[in-house]
């Protein structure tokens, strides 16, 4: 029997996942790294690290497996999106990688728009300037690493480099080329103009190829370093969102999906590249030919949740979520009037601002742990509305809304998400997320599968649907209203 790969190089840990021809689990390892915060709002990691923690995580899913490599028909490549990787003409690493969570390049932001315009970079990239977008960061290794700058003769981000380990190829994929804030997104190939205004060379970048499509093939180099067979074909994969939309099976204009991790991410696919209006909604190539996706980010979902068990275990060592939640439970819709802002670490979509700070707004006497609880719930929901309504302005239908992602687990959280949003929500059955979509590309482009509407045909799993809470969703209205109203009233209360 082949086997078909897929390796997701997250933020902590590298993942591998072996499937069947079947598009069935089989087995899987990790490789854990360290992420490393040198200054405040920085966050970087050594790509060594990342290729440790990937051959890990290669030899722990063929030990589990009991498979030899040369049973692997072929291999995708998903991961953090964004993070660069800075290489001299000798090919080798100049500097620490700069990551999608790092906030140092504010300024290149403002100069890049200023370069550009704002106009050409909606018509070409789509999106706006982000400080966790890839060319902010060529810029600042310019503007503060010169002599660094003087060096650099390739620029990939995180996946693309462990292709290069594994392949000696330079390629990526237009899901991933996407959030360099480089790419042509309507026309999937590099843009011209950013490039010419920004005096980046094209030679400094990767081939772009479609997701499905094979990039490269394992070589001796690689196999030695990686432990698969070589010649093994490398497809393209995907950025983590859109490999994960793959293996969730969200690959249809009118899906929408849902992501509780630490971040909260709404995603929803498109027939066509829609129209980029200069918000922090993100416009990207979908990991599907022809198809694009929006996407909109919350930097603590979870993590708001996270960090209120944790602040509770102060107290009380043994506190849970499940004790969270049924706390929050015990409350009313609502909280009686307690409003969270959710922004503990800035916040990207919908206002951009590092700045921005977590908040209890509301709070008397008359309330208590248990209303805290339901308020920080609530407060994440509302950040969520923020992406679906942004998407909705531009014309992205949102019919069939799915969720996924630790947070899920909470029955709670998702009738509260459900009646925020008015609409039921279909809870997915997931546990591979963007490793698994990585592996069915891969299936796609060795042909196992003729295409990836083929591949993903039995991944779409819904566990279960939950509907609105008819007597909270007016409660939610009024709440979002009000949630709505105080970031603009504390923003500059907000700034240090």
């Amino acid at each position: 029997m082949n086997y078909l790969m897929g390796i997701d190089v997250g933020t902590t840990s590298a993942r591998a996942i072996l499937i069947s021809s079947d598009g069935k689990f089989v087995a899987e390892g990790l490789g854990e790294y360290p992420m490393r915060m040198p200054r405040p709002a920085w966050a970087e990691q050594d790509p060594a690290d990342w290729a440790d923690g990937t051959r890990n995580a290669i030899h722990g899913a063929l030990r589990k497996a009991k498979v030899k490599p040369d049973h692997i028909a072929g291999v995708g490549l998903t991961g953090q999106m964004h993070s660069s990787v800075f290489l001299d003409k000798e090919n080798g690493v100049i500097r620490p990688a700069i990551l999608w969570c790092d906030g140092r390049t504010g300024a290149e932001c403002a100069e890049i728009t200023k370069r550009v315009s704002k106009e050409v970079l909606l018509e070409e990239a789509r999106n706006i300037a982000l400080p966790g977008f890839t060319a902010p960061k060529i810029l600042w290794l310019k503007n503060h690493e010169p002599e660094a700058y003087r060096r650099l003769r390739h620029v990939l981000v995180t996946k693309d480099y462990i292709r290069f380990l594994m392949t000696g190829v330079f390629a990526t994929e237009v899901s991933d080329a996407s959030g360099m804030l480089l790419l042509n997104v309507a026309r999937r190939d590099w843009s011209e103009a950013i490039l010419e205004a920004l005096d980046i060379p094209r030679e400094w970048l990767p081939e772009v190829y479609e997701s499905p499509k094979v990039t490269g093939r394992v070589s001796r180099e690689g196999a030695k370093l990686f432990g698969l067979a070589e010649g093994t074909p490398v497809v393209g994969g995907g950025g983590d969102q859109a490999a994960g939309a793959v293996g969730n099976g969200i690959i249809r204009a009118g899906d929408c999906t849902i992501s509780l991790g630490t971040s909260g991410v709404v995603f929803a696919p498109s027939s066509k590249p829609p129209v980029a209006t200069g918000t922090t909604i993100h416009v990207f190539c979908h990991a599907v030919p022809r198809m694009w996706h929006t996407m909109g980010v919350m930097l603590s979902a979870g993590g708001s949740v996270q960090w209120f068990r944790n602040t509770m275990r102060r107290i009380n060592p043994m506190f849970t979520y499940n004790e969270m939640d049924n706390l929050a439970e015990s409350a009313p819709a609502g909280a009686d009037g307690l409003i969270f802002l959710p922004y503990l670490t800035g916040e990207r979509t919908p206002m951009n601002d590092p700045n921005a700070r977590g908040v209890f707004a509301g709070l008397t006497l008359a309330h208590d742990i248990s209303r805290m609880a339901r308020a920080v719930l609530e407060g994440v929901a509302f950040g969520l509305c923020d992406s679906a309504d942004m998407m909705r302005d531009i014309g992205v239908p949102l019919k069939n809304i799915y969720i996924s992602g630790g947070g899920a687990q909470s029955d709670l959280w998702c009738a509260i998400i459900a009646s925020a949003l008015a609409r039921p929500v279909r809870r997915l059955d997931v546990d591979q997320g963007p490793a698994m979509g990585a592996a069915l590309l891969a299936g796609v482009g060795s042909g196992v599968w003729k295409n990836v509407a083929q591949a993903t045909k039995y991944t779409l799993k819904v566990k279960d649907e939950i509907r609105p809470v008819k007597e909270w969703e007016r409660i939610y209205r009024e709440g979002h209203k009000r949630y709505r109203a105080l970031y603009p009233a504390l923003k500059d209360y907000f700034k240090v």
